[in-house]
């Protein structure tokens, strides 16, 4: 889904506001069909362009009618007009005035300005992201009744949470009382050809009630409907429908060759809808809800609630249609157990599809608004010293009569102008870092691809704009606009002790504490990498290469599990052949990327009790995958290389799948059984270590049983498109050798899922390296920030006490001795941010819980070292300060004001 496709945001609030409100809704509902359609036949563009120009018109109309009202308002309140234009022109000079000054300051109003636009660009790059993921409304109607429902099974050896089966979508279609619609979906990929294109495309088979559920329409065509033969029809994404089909109408009806079989294109759907994730390309009808076989969990489940219901009463409701599910459809005791301990969970649709990124994006929001304060703070204690430089103008100015509002208002038009300019500059780094951050993001994350400054992100942009002014401006403001101000003529002395300097150095105290909190947690973050990257998974990342390709199987004979075993070792050998290529293999799906099969295995000891059968992650190897992968033999031997096995099948099993299907016993040359594959019997000949499927995190590795690429029978566990693996030194290189060799052994097989080992590895842990980078850039910001800050305050303190630093060294104080006391009068303000912000550290940095790996949130050596980091960095910014007051003449200091 992208913005471009919908109506602009902007236009369609200009026309909510102009509307009443119970001509809304139905008049909105006219024009965004008016605008689909215009966006379908004349191109986005000219539709959005017709869209601002009704918006503009709606606009004109309001203000039409508005217009009396205005007229009348203003013969009533006509005596107050004259004051609002003198407190406009009062503005104005403030504003001119605040402008010559800040010209004749030119160093410190490009470092507030540009410390300001580095905070405002940080913020508004990561609102940017937020308002996209989290903000924008799902486009469907009434989506806030949309739920998604999946299972958990507490108890039994399922996962935590699981997707439901066909038996519970059509158990609840027919008894949910709570639900007005529900729909069954899935989602995986498949060869799609049609002409001369020919590609690996993600799509999703769905029941035809999806559509309804979630109340869409196709822009073309029709929908699926009950009617139609399953497996025959398809309805294609607008993506597909343009790059493919050249946006032609005439599309409906033809046929599209779709996992090796012929599909009736009977729809074609908009743009905006790109469920359930944003890669699906087409929708198949391929569910088939008869005959129910219970037990085949893993399907997605969209429903729709009734206006009165709620999620606690439709969980009830649920839960208790699930538990009747063995009465209806029966099932085998395993699965009688699991329906025993089923729980459904329901949670909205939006939630369901934003996962667990918003915990991140919120602390990232949260981090760099933690920046903004701080550079807020640097910049008001900027502002705190340019007035008492400036203290004598202010108290001539109220020795002749200027009221404190004036001066209040004469400083913030100061502090308005530099946050503004900040503002203009943040926009400018946000439009830079904003891709940047789009590109360094996590795969996975919804709606990433429509992120961009929109006018939403210049409002939130205005706002920090307004904030920034007020937490930088204010505070210096209405001190020195104080009532006392004048007795400043009076007293010839510099004014930097007391409440300004308490002020100032309770702001450097803030500004390290922040600072500080940020330091932890990238340290805790860092650490978390450190750990991950130290993972043995089983097997190696670097130096391999993998792909799949897809022949048409038709094209190369290949009829059965035999033919694709000898094609895929054939082609293996010429793999084997390329330059720097050491080992080849093959195997189903790989770790990190697909993950594995999950069913049931039986030993001769428990076979026929399913409910003791062990439940193991499965899948099927060929050739030199083990010795590629770096999977290391314990004991036995690895397959070999076969076309065809008789008989008993030999497999492999990992160290923890011995364990559990033959405890305390010798594995090598026992025999299991995998359910569903005809009762065939596997002889176990090697036990390899155990390997991390899908993630580094894992508290355990998976146990794994490993079966050879073709079973017992021609017929029997033929795997089509395995995935080639290679041991190579030229992994990131190798690729257009090896999709020449396809172009010459396969012309017209597509080539996908293309990867090194070494960049899934990397994909496992994107999520936490994107925290990692953006707050560790955060806090870098505010180490930094947190270093001026206290530079400038230790800075005016040596231009303050210049006289009693000139009179100590001609009493004969030694330069040692005078550095060394500014640089404690710095590390003594450090010290103080420091206790503070190990305070704040110890409990904010508890939010970072579901992103820490191998360390806890508390952790002491982390909070040492960054305290110490702080410490240095505080002493390094007070030397330059001491060194200056080191060097003050005392001649002439003591000659001077």
């Amino acid at each position: 889904m992208t913005r471009r496709s919908r109506p602009p945001r902007l236009a369609r609030r200009l026309i909510e506001l102009a509307l009443p409100e119970d001509e809304r809704a139905p008049v909105m509902g006219d024009l965004h069909e008016v605008f689909t359609r215009r966006r379908t036949s004349r191109g986005g563009v000219r539709a959005r362009l017709w869209y601002w120009s009704q918006a503009v018109s709606f606009s004109l109309r309001f203000l039409k009618e508005r217009r009396s009202e205005h007229k009348e308002w203003m013969q009533v309140h006509g005596s107050g007009r004259a004051d609002m234009r003198g407190m406009l022109e009062a503005w104005v000079r403030d504003f001119a005035h605040a402008v010559r000054n800040l010209k004749r300051a030119p160093g410190f109003g490009v470092v507030a300005v540009v410390t300001l636009a580095l905070a405002i660009g940080a913020n508004t790059a990561i609102f940017s992201v937020i308002d996209a993921v989290l903000f924008e409304p799902l486009p469907f109607p009434n989506a806030d009744r949309l739920v998604s429902i999946r299972s958990s099974a507490p108890g039994t050896d399922l996962p935590d949470e699981f997707g439901p089966g066909t038996e519970f979508y059509v158990q609840y279609q027919e008894n949910a009382t709570t639900l007005e619609d529900i729909g069954l979906y899935g989602e995986g990929q498949t060869t799609v050809r049609w002409e001369d294109n020919v590609e690996r495309l993600f799509m999703s088979p769905a029941s035809p009630t999806l559509f309804s559920t979630l109340g869409v329409e196709p822009v073309l065509g029709r929908l699926p409907t009950n009617d139609d033969e399953e497996g025959t029809v398809i309805v294609l994404s607008h993506w597909l429908w343009m790059s493919w089909f050249g946006g032609d109408p005439e599309v409906v009806g033809r046929g599209v060759e779709v996992s090796g079989g012929l599909r009736t294109v009977v729809g074609v759907m908009g743009p905006d809808f790109r469920f359930p994730t944003e890669r699906v390309s087409l929708w198949v009808h391929d569910l088939p809800t008869e005959p129910i076989r219970p037990g085949g969990f893993g399907l997605g489940l969209v429903g729709r609630m009734t206006p009165e219901a709620d999620h606690a009463t439709l969980t009830a409701q649920l839960g208790s249609l699930a538990s009747r599910l063995p009465d209806r459809f029966g099932g085998s005791p395993e699965y009688q157990d699991i329906i025993e301990k089923h729980r459904p969970i329901v949670r909205s649709l939006e939630q369901h599809l934003v996962g667990e990124i918003g915990g991140p994006l919120w602390i990232l929001l949260g981090t760099v608004g933690v920046v903004l304060l701080i550079a807020c703070a640097n910049v008001a204690n900027l502002l705190i010293v340019r007035a008492e430089s400036r203290r004598r103008d202010l108290a001539v100015r109220r020795a002749l009569g200027a009221g404190r509002a004036g001066l209040v208002r004469s400083q913030m038009a100061e502090a308005l102008i530099l946050a503004a300019l900040g503002g203009i500059g943040g926009v400018l780094l946000a439009r830079v870092g904003v891709p940047a951050l789009v590109r360094a993001a996590p795969e996975g994350i919804p709606r990433i691809s429509s992120v961009g400054l929109d006018a939403n992100a210049l409002l939130f942009t205005a706002g920090a704009v307004i904030a920034a002014a007020l937490a930088a401006g204010l505070l210096p403001a209405i001190r020195f606009s104080r009532p006392g101000l004048a007795g400043g003529l009076r007293d010839s002395t510099r004014v930097g002790a007391g409440p300004n300097r308490m002020t100032r150095n309770t702001l450097v105290v803030l500004q390290t504490a922040a600072a500080l909190v940020l330091l932890v947690g990238s340290g805790l973050l860092f650490q978390s990498f450190r750990s991950l990257a130290q993972v043995d998974a089983g097997y190696e990342t670097d130096d391999i290469f993998s792909f799949q390709a897809a022949p048409n199987p038709r094209e190369h004979g290949l009829r059965d599990g035999p033919t694709f075993a000898r094609f895929h070792y054939d082609f293996m050998e010429r793999l084997a052949s390329l330059p720097s290529v050491q080992s080849v293999g093959l195997v189903a799906t790989l770790p990190l990327d697909e993950g594995a099969g999950l069913t049931r295995f039986a030993t001769e000891r428990t076979e026929g009790d399913e409910a003791s059968q062990a439940l193991l992650h499965f899948t099927f190897v060929g050739g030199d995958y083990f010795q590629t992968m770096g999977i290391q033999l314990l004991r036995g031997q690895y397959l070999e290389a076969k076309d065809q096995a008789t008989g008993d099948v030999d497999g492999i099993v990992s160290q923890a799948a011995a364990d559990i299907l033959w405890p305390d016993q010798e594995a090598i040359g026992r025999r299991f059984q995998r359910q569903g594959a005809d009762g065939a019997w596997v002889r176990v000949v090697g036990i390899v270590e155990d390997i991390m499927l899908d993630d580094f995190r894992q508290e355990s590795p998976d146990p794994m049983v490993y079966l050879p690429m073709v079973g017992h029978t021609e017929r029997s566990w033929g795997v089509g498109t395995p995935a080639y693996v290679m041991k190579t030194p030229r992994a990131e290189e190798i690729a257009p050798e090896v999709r020449e060799l396809i172009r010459e052994v396969a012309p017209s097989a597509p080539v996908y899922r293309v990867f090194t080992m070494a960049g899934l590895a990397a994909r496992t842990v994107s999520r936490l390296s994107f925290t990692l980078l953006t707050l560790g850039i955060a806090a870098g910001l505010a180490l930094i920030l947190g270093a001026v800050g206290l530079f400038g305050v230790l800075s005016y303190v040596v231009s303050e006490r210049t006289r009693e630093i000139g009179i100590r060294m001609a009493l004969g104080a030694k330069v040692g001795e005078l550095r060394r006391m500014i640089v404690w009068q710095g590390g003594r303000i450090t010290l103080i941010g420091v206790v503070v912000g190990m305070a704040g550290a110890l409990a904010l940095t508890r939010v970072l819980d579901n992103l820490l790996f191998g360390v806890d949130a508390i952790d002491p050596p982390t909070l040492v070292w960054v305290s110490a980091l702080m410490v240095l960095v505080a002493l390094l910014a007070s030397y330059v300060p001491a060194r200056r007051a080191s060097s003050v003449d005392p001649i002439r200091s003591l000659n001077a004001e």
